[in-house]
């Protein structure tokens, strides 16, 4: 009851804001225009690699624009999922996020969602590389959009994209226009520090062939959290900074070549989480978040994009080449203390007579490379046959570094004693290595049969192949003292798979302006193998197979010829078979993680999008989803996953209600105001056997409402804007984890961001 009354309040003072706007408008000059017309243009997108109209894709789609996500200031994955139905976001660090749609997650280091920079895929098609944490959040400034791809894209996506794709759309260089623009702003944070912003983007023509457009960005995010153990307040700030540049080579018009590069780099102290109790979720120091630490946390995730798109038309057909490098690379620096502290003071005690209460540091190194080419032919639009085929091969290597070093408690001075055991001297608690190499094969094809000028059936298929194989080393002090010879430990694995995906998609088009679609297709995210540690027992996984996931949807998609009303609706059903699941199994040097696979489990559910334009200048969207995701079977016992179980971060009920309102003020200056209310349900965090075994259930993340509000003037050169996010100071939750990880019984809790204040100034010419 109270967050239905919080609910109601929050929706009449969002009300009462936007109905005093056109009031205040009405009290502005009266000569002349007093509105702007909706913009009619068709949205074009390109996800069934071709440019085609939103009308025409046969599957659900959500588009952000460049201009929504600017004026809604939603520069990360956890701004604009809120305008994304069946979007779901889990974070607790910068740099660091699991994206899930349709609530497909089992918690595995596995992605499920595809992340694209226009044509270059990002991120590990391995789960040895940690891909399904590490999706890139990419700053949003001088996007041309987002596409937001719900469903299996296994067809002309390949692997990892089960649940569906987040494609980043960048925009090109302009041949004959010039263009500078940027902004810069400050915001700050309830209980927390002050966060900065400044970015800017210019387009230069270079003669009639050749543009150039190049950005560069900055973002300071105020921490909000404080440290026990150590001094320290607002301890989780964070900043991002980077740029992208962008030349286009068009010397005839049938030729393009475009050549892009992509940096950012994304610097944060300690982790967005508090200490809070197993039970509430409140936090442990009464009034305020705080967390402890020995040793200060942080983090550094930098990536690196580089591609080159070739494009010619010979008219009857399109030759597409899409060559690209990318490169992340992190560093996470994490006070392990409440984990290992006793074992290491043990340890150095026997073996270095050291006396001095000792802390321990883990400091874990990712760095991926990965090379993809993909050459693909597409006929010319038809009324009657399209087609496409197109091959694909990608190359990555994973390098992982882990590196337990002790320190002294109460001082940041790392100690360097020397251990000698069987003749040996060790001076590192742990050290392990983790080298893996991911090839890729695959062919694929599509093809559009126009049956009627109403009626068309789009199929698909692809064709993959993948090979990995990994090399693990460990050594250190821990290694004999739990029996393992004192020379370093190697363990090796390879796996190789064949897989095969499709999707078929009739399509009637009810009139110029409505059509119905359905669509069933197969996904997969790649199986793989794991590193087996020293001493593990029979029931170890060595290797794990490729889960799969076949998605039965229907749809409709509708406008009135005015376009002051339109919706965009889907149901689904999910079946999800072999699913990946990460759990802990015993060894001889302890509980070690390692993908397993489970059964299998269902999602079903339904999103609707709601678009209103009362009035020119005044547009109203509702975005709405419900989920029903649950295992269907139990998992293995290591992972702590029963039948019935829901999955992980996937709430039955999200919403987000949108309103603006924008104004002729006198010419050409305009006034908008807007607003956003979003509701999150009950969520169930990462299955855990810990946590389970203490309170006979799973860690529960209560449902949650937000208000955000937005006003400025748009002078035409430059643009003032006035914004507040989480208006109530409502205390959700992106995150709950960590049971065991934490003192005592307390998990690592990630909250939504507390409310936000800020201003920006933007400019161009």
């Amino acid at each position: 009851m109270t967050n239905i009354r919080k609910m109601l309040g929050a929706t009449t003072a969002l009300s009462l804001f936007l109905i005093a706007a056109p009031a205040i408008a009405q009290q502005g000059p009266a000569t002349g225009d007093t509105t702007r017309e909706p913009d009619n243009d068709d949205i074009i997108v390109t996800a069934q690699k071709r440019e085609q109209t939103l009308f025409e894709i046969p599957q659900s789609i959500s588009v952000l624009g460049g201009d929504t996500l600017d004026r809604q200031k939603a520069t990360s994955f956890v701004d604009y999922a809120a305008l994304v139905p069946g979007l779901t976001i889990q974070q607790s660090n910068p740099g660091e996020a699991r994206v899930v749609l349709r609530g497909i997650n089992t918690g595995s280091v596995g992605s499920t969602v595809g992340i694209y920079v226009d044509e270059t895929p990002f991120g590990s098609s391995s789960s040895l590389g940690n891909a399904a944490v590490l999706a890139g959040d990419f700053d949003t400034f001088d996007l041309a959009r987002v596409e937001v791809l719900r469903g299996p894209q296994g067809t002309l996506y390949g692997a990892n994209s089960l649940g569906g794709v987040l494609k980043f759309v960048t925009n090109a260089p302009k041949l004959d226009t010039f263009e500078v623009r940027g902004q810069a702003g400050v915001e700050t944070i309830d209980d927390g520090g002050t966060g900065y912003l400044g970015n800017a983007v210019i387009n230069v023509p270079l003669g009639k062939t050749l543009a150039l457009r190049a950005s560069g960005f900055y973002r300071k995010n105020a921490g909000f959290i404080d440290a026990t153990g150590r001094a320290g307040e607002n301890i989780n700030d964070s900043e991002a900074y980077g740029g992208r540049a962008s030349l286009l080579f068009q010397p005839v018009d049938e030729l393009s070549v475009r050549l892009t590069a992509v940096a950012q780099n994304i610097r944060a102290n300690s982790p967005s989480s508090f200490d809070a109790d197993p039970l509430t979720s409140r936090p442990l120091t009464v009034g305020r978040m705080t967390r402890a630490e020995s040793y200060p946390d942080s983090s550094k995730v930098d990536y690196r994009l580089y591609n080159g798109t070739l494009n010619y038309d010979f008219g009857v057909a399109n030759l597409t080449s899409v060559t690209s490098y990318g490169i992340l690379d992190q560093r996470r620096v994490i006070d392990n203390t409440v984990v290992l502290g006793d074992t290491v003071s043990g340890v150095y005690a026997a073996f270095a007579n050291v006396t001095t209460p000792l802390g321990i540091v883990l400091q874990a190194d990712i760095k991926q490379k990965k090379f993809t080419q993909e050459l693909r032919l597409a006929s010319a639009d038809s009324d009657s046959f399209e087609w496409l085929i197109g091959g694909y091969y990608t190359r990555e290597t994973v390098n992982l570094f882990q590196r337990y070093a002790p320190f002294v408690l109460g001082s940041k001075a790392f100690i360097d004693p020397k251990l000698t055991v069987g003749g040996t001297d060790f001076r590192e608690f742990l050290t392990a290595s983790l080298d893996s190499v991911y090839k890729e094969y695959a062919a694929f094809g599509s093809a559009t049969w126009h049956v009627s000028s109403r009626f068309d059936i789009t199929a698909g298929g692809r064709y993959s192949h993948n090979d990995q194989r990994s090399v693990q080393i460990q050594d250190g002090a821990y290694l004999p003292l739990v029996g393992i010879p004192f020379i370093p430990f190697i363990s090796s694995g390879k796996s190789k798979e064949n897989v095969f995906t499709w999707s078929v998609s009739p399509r009637f088009e009810l009139n110029d302006h409505a059509s119905i679609y359905a669509r069933v297709a197969k996904g997969y995210r790649p199986g793989g193998p794991n590193v087996v540690p020293p001493g593990s027992g029979p029931d170890f996984p060595v290797t794990f197979k490729a889960d799969t996931l076949i998605s039965y949807e229907a749809g409709i998609r509708a406008e009135t010829a005015d376009r002051t009303f339109g919706i965009d609706a889907s149901v689904y059903y999910l079946d999800w078979k072999d699913i990946l699941v990460f759990g802990a199994f015993d060894s001889a040097v302890g509980q070690i993680g390692a993908n397993d696979n489970g059964k299998k489990a269902r999602s079903y559910g339904a999103e609707v999008t709601a678009t209103i334009r009362p009035t020119a200048g005044f547009t109203v969207v509702l975005n709405t989803a419900y989920n029903d995701a649950n295992l269907t079977d139990d998992t293995p016992a290591v992972t702590g996953g029963f039948d019935g179980d829901r999955l992980p971060f996937s709430p039955k009920w999200n919403a987000n209600l949108s309103a603006d309102y924008e104004w002729r003020l006198s010419g050409s200056a305009r006034a908008f105001v807007g607003g956003n209310i979003r509701l999150i349900g009950d969520q169930a965090a990462d299955f855990d056997t810990g946590y389970r075994a203490a309170f006979g259930r799973r860690l529960q993340l209560d449902g949650y409402q937000t208000v955000d509000l937005r006003a400025g003037v748009d002078f035409g050169s430059f643009t003032v804007t006035a914004y507040a996010k989480n208006l109530t100071n409502e205390r959700g939750f992106n995150n709950l984890a960590g049971f065991g990880t934490r003192p005592g019984t307390a998990v690592a809790a990630s909250p939504i961001r507390p409310r936000t204040v800020g201003a920006t100034l933007g400019f161009s010419f």
